[in-house]
């Protein structure tokens, strides 16, 4: 059977024309949200209000996708609609100050052509797109930065009196308290920021992010903005204050329990930037995504039932996120949509929104998700998704998934195995030889990766079944 052909979207950029009744756009992608860690999918004990509210008032997701496990080649797909294999941005770059890796500078961003289109354009939170100048947000066509730089950096003072905090377990060995008898020494070269100059924040992080997010609608709220707010939680370390921690007594076990509080003080901060778009009037008119970067990682204080596996691995529960759109103006509400979506088609889907005409200019993977939710475009939004990471791939095609690790095939049919416990590969070597083919297509116009590995993740937790994986990262 021949190769099923790469859906590619071509959109070509240009200044449009503002108009009063252009919407709003408020991308919230959160970090590390397990595909169980909230209420969208009716399978947590842990109450999200807020963001269970976006799902009954908008679009949910069934099948929503990243195009990475991990945290910095998602956003990078993210704001650029583009797979980020396309430019080399495959691995996580190191946070240190030295490091010369980041999200390249031949790349357009969502900001960039927002701003372009004369969109007042901010960004709230976690970067991680690289910590040079050049490629500072502000650089990146965000007017506006509130946020860290890093991959991750402490909530709050671990030694505050009122700061919980759990330090991580490895393989069974406790990994010393580095708290216990010293104070803390500050955030050092992981800083919080406002615009380029380092701050001191004493709100919890999580708290403090909302309280900018808030602050950036009220200011702008009078004509079209783009606010993206990549909050930092649940992202480790798990760190939380006894106001969110002392709503959860009945959870025993304290990472779980932490974990917990910080999912319920994102979904307070939800809430409040919400209740600004109402406050302000402007809540109709905004076109609200909301997404995880990746799946919850395989610890046991976060969930991706019933997916298998979670962040760092090209299983479900690493690429699988909740995923919800909302925009009262256009799109019904309590919408359920079961085809295969990416994070790559937020691009297309807010630009075309906010008015942007066709021309040549660049080629994005992901589509104008509109049509297909108001129903003038009947076929799935795509025919295939594609994920590598190194010599690990993976590819989406209708109900089929192949995944290709540890030098071997798993094939799966999600509609009857979303857990993906059936490997196929024996039995229709069909499929797995298509699937082959049309990732080869699609790796075709890839570029190889412009840094190594941040790292690998390789111990019993990570295998699948017996069989060690070594998921390069």
């Amino acid at each position: 059977m021949r190769a099923i052909p790469i859906f590619v979207f071509v959109v070509f950029l240009n200044s449009c024309q503002i108009k009063i009744d252009n919407p709003n756009i408020l991308v919230i992608y959160v970090d590390d949200l397990g595909y169980c860690d909230s209420e969208l999918y009716g399978c947590t004990k842990i109450p999200t209000p807020n963001i269970k509210r976006l799902g009954e008032e908008g679009v949910l997701f069934t099948q929503g996708y990243v195009s990475s496990p991990v945290c910095s080649p998602s956003r990078a797909g993210l704001l650029t609609g583009r797979y980020q294999q396309r430019f080399g941005h495959e691995f996580l770059p190191s946070s240190t100050p030295d490091s010369q890796a980041g999200m390249p500078l031949t790349e357009t961003t969502l900001a960039d052509a927002l701003k372009n289109a004369g969109y007042v354009t901010g960004m709230v939170g976690k970067w991680h797109l690289g910590v040079q100048e050049r490629f500072h947000p502000n650089n990146r066509g965000f007017e506006t930065f509130y946020g860290i730089l890093t991959a991750t950096t402490d909530y709050i003072d671990p030694t505050r009196e009122d700061a919980k905090y759990w330090v991580p377990v490895y393989e069974g060995y406790q990994i010393p308290d580095p708290y216990k008898d010293s104070p803390w020494q500050g955030r050092g070269d992981r800083p919080v920021m406002r615009g380029k100059v380092a701050v001191e924040e004493n709100d919890y992080l999580t708290e403090a992010f909302s309280r900018e997010a808030v602050n950036f609608i009220n200011k702008n709220s009078s004509r079209p903005f783009f606010l993206y707010l990549p909050y930092l939680a649940p992202h480790g370390p798990l760190q939380v204050t006894e106001k969110y921690y002392d709503r959860f007594p009945h959870i025993k076990d304290e990472a779980s329990r932490i974990q917990a509080a910080m999912v319920s003080a994102l979904d307070d901060g939800i809430g409040q930037v919400i209740d600004a778009l109402e406050r302000n009037d402007v809540e109709e008119n905004t076109l609200i995504f909301f997404v995880s970067d990746n799946g919850g990682g395989v610890a046991h204080y976060t969930s991706n039932d019933p997916l298998r596996l979670g962040k760092q691995t090209m299983f479900e529960g690493g690429i699988r996120v909740p995923f919800v759109m909302k925009w009262p103006r256009k799109i019904p509400r309590g919408v359920v949509f079961e085809p295969p979506v990416s994070a790559l088609d937020i691009f297309p889907t807010a630009y075309v929104a906010a008015g942007g005409v066709p021309r040549e200019n660049m080629q994005l993977d992901g589509v104008d998700l509109l049509p297909y939710l108001e129903g003038s475009k009947k076929l799935p939004p795509h025919e295939n998704l594609f994920w590598r990471a190194g010599s690990i791939w993976a590819v989406r095609e209708d109900t089929w998934k192949l995944i290709y690790a540890a030098d071997r095939y798993w094939l799966f049919d999600l509609k009857a195995d979303v857990g993906e416990q059936n490997n196929m590969a024996d039995l229709r070597p069909d499929v797995v030889k298509r699937l082959q083919e049309s990732y080869d297509e699609w790796n075709r116009g890839n570029i190889a990766p412009i840094w190594p590995p941040f790292g690998a993740k390789s111990n019993p937790m990570f295998f699948v079944g017996d069989i060690e994986v070594i998921w390069t990262f």
